[in-house]
């Protein structure tokens, strides 16, 4: 059994032109559908996937679970209070996994072009590897700087990845790995990182550049194109 958590309490504070009518970019539209239901969609098509478990702001429950309670192919959902970093909202959703769930998922929400492949291929990776996150090479070139804004170093770019969602993990090493930040006071970037400071080695698995981050509103005419060259 799999479940998955997406952290959805964000402030959007980058997408606050956009905001007008909603209170979170989450439920902006993309050709018709929310962002969040759009992402939902897509992980209640995986047949890896049993349970969904969405992190909001206290305010906003009440909203999604009347806009989710509307949407008929979705999995068993529930719909938890977040917290005021990400990692505090997926630290309350671990919380109400299933006591028989053996691989956990974490997306973001505002990532809506999520494909089912490479959904399914995480979940393997994770049951495989312990570990397993979504990822695609980085096309640019990264420079390494000092506080002064003098470049170090050039890494390889062939030993970079552009790191995406969903992160996934074996139950047991993602809530040891929560247990340990939360009692070391560790704030990560990411889930992996969090597991990474264990010792654990995580799979990358190859995902796609269309699985966008919704962020900026330029996101959304990104976002907006890929669907139209999918139709």
């Amino acid at each position: 059994m799999a479940t998955a958590i997406f952290p959805a309490a964000g402030q959007s504070r980058r997408m606050q032109k956009l905001l007008t009518s909603v209170t979170n970019k989450n439920f902006l539209e993309l050709n018709g559908f929310s962002i969040l239901i759009r992402t939902l969609q897509t992980f209640s098509k995986s047949d890896n996937i049993d349970y969904l478990i969405i992190a909001a702001a206290a305010d906003e429950i009440e909203t999604i679970n009347s806009m989710l309670n509307d949407v008929s192919d979705l999995k068993p959902f529930i719909v938890v209070k977040g917290g005021s970093e990400r990692q505090y909202s997926i630290a309350n959703a671990l919380r109400e996994v299933p006591t028989d769930c053996e691989i956990i998922l974490v997306h973001d929400a505002a990532r809506p072009l999520i494909d089912v492949k490479t959904i399914d291929n995480v979940v393997d990776a994770a049951k495989l590897y312990g570990g397993a996150i979504a990822a695609v090479p980085e096309k640019n070139t990264i420079k390494v700087i000092d506080k002064d804004n003098f470049v170090i170093n050039t890494p390889q770019r062939s030993q970079l990845v552009s790191v995406q969602t969903p992160q996934g993990f074996q139950r047991d090493i993602l809530i040891k790995a929560y247990k340990q930040a939360e009692q070391d006071n560790f704030l990560g970037t990411d889930d992996s990182s969090l597991v990474e400071r264990l010792g654990y080695k995580v799979k990358i698995v190859k995902s796609d550049y269309c699985n966008i981050k919704i962020t900026t509103p330029e996101d959304i005419l990104i976002a907006e194109a890929f669907l139209r060259s999918n139709d």
